[in-house]
């Protein structure tokens, strides 16, 4: 008699690098301590005829919430510096986030709304690179309105060019709302296709390709 062979496990092939994921993660606490902290200083001084809840703040009361919120700040810009650097060295910049066309927007628009678009780990389809992108321009959106609110008066030249304190604040809020909008679509997709979670854990996942979801007898986009 002949042992049975066991399967062999499925080919893995690095998606994710190091400092991609090191950043990811980095990002994941920042970005909670911002929101949280961001809400605590808007409480004390609304804009809109709405205020958070006090359970999803941070801090407790004004002073204790923008020590948090501008601490944080210098991690989450830090830790900005780094991917930028690094994307830009190893080249993931250049080939998973800045090689997006208008007409590939489109196209995966239009599969993503038939639930025909494909997914592949480690692959940033158009739709992906054109919501990373604009994420990367709000941060660069929220940290000059943060300096100009956090520095109305020494940097007042800054402040002038959002059109004064109170316009600045609006902008802030404004780009840490769609901030907020990514994070939860970000977070949707995760659950829709939680094989992805596991790449950004350990870098490494199975070479297959499946959809993200399919009508029955559909095929992959």
């Amino acid at each position: 008699m002949h042992a049975s062979s066991s399967p062999r496990p499925p080919a893995r092939a690095r998606v994710h690098t190091l400092p991609v994921r090191l950043t990811h993660w980095v990002n994941v606490y920042a970005m909670g301590c911002m929101f949280m902290s961001g809400w605590g200083i808007y409480n004390a001084s609304p804009i809109f005829p709405f205020t958070f809840p006090e359970w999803a703040t941070l801090g407790g009361w004004l002073g204790a919430a923008t020590i948090w919120h501008f601490a944080v700040m210098w991690l989450l810009v830090g830790n900005g510096l780094l991917y930028l650097l690094t994307g830009a060295l190893d080249g993931h910049l250049r080939r998973d986030l800045f090689s997006v066309r208008a007409a590939d927007v489109r196209r995966d628009v239009a599969a993503a709304l038939r639930l025909r678009l494909g997914h592949r780990a480690g692959h940033y389809n158009a739709v992906q690179k054109a919501m990373y992108l604009g994420v990367l321009l709000l941060g660069l959106l929220l940290v000059p309105s943060g300096l100009a609110i956090w520095k109305p008066v020494q940097l007042q030249a800054l402040t002038t060019l959002f059109g004064g304190f109170a316009a600045a604040r609006v902008v802030h809020f404004l780009a840490m709302a769609g901030v907020a909008l990514f994070v939860v679509v970000h977070v949707l997709m995760v659950l829709l296709v939680p094989r992805t979670l596991p790449p950004m854990i350990t870098g490494r996942a199975p070479l297959r390709r499946a959809p993200l979801a399919a009508p029955r007898g559909g095929h992959d986009a």
